[in-house]
């Protein structure tokens, strides 16, 4: 099982992105999932969180102008990004919770990043 983000890029401030990340696999279901970023020289830091319920999260720096959404027959979560500022710029990652298989239930489980380039 594995997660797989797309969607990054390169855009002007102002500018829009969405990030899309799919678990792979024979899976179940998916648990809580999460946006995560990580700019060059910093920690990283969470964005937003969606639950198995759609109850979503997210840090105040996005507020208003991310969202996160999720679609579970897909096993697909979605990070829609607007009005962009050039302190977005970082590699974004996708974190599920927990991927449960007929085997076992795998707990955190992170993507592979997809870098967001914003310019002035």
């Amino acid at each position: 099982v594995q997660l797989q983000a797309s969607g990054g890029g390169s855009v002007q401030a102002g500018g829009s992105l969405r990030l899309s990340c799919e678990a792979s696999g024979t899976i179940l279901s998916v648990g809580a999932m999460s946006w995560h970023r990580q700019a060059p020289g910093e920690a990283r830091e969470l964005v937003a969180t969606i639950s198995s319920f759609d109850i979503t999260n997210y840090a105040d720096s996005v507020k208003g102008r991310f969202t996160i959404s999720r679609d579970n027959s897909k096993k697909m979560v979605y990070l829609q990004m607007t009005s962009l500022k050039p302190e977005d710029t970082a590699v974004y990652y996708c974190k599920a919770d927990s991927l449960i298989t007929f085997r076992m239930t795998y707990r955190d489980i992170w993507g592979r990043g997809t870098q967001v380039t914003v310019s002035s």
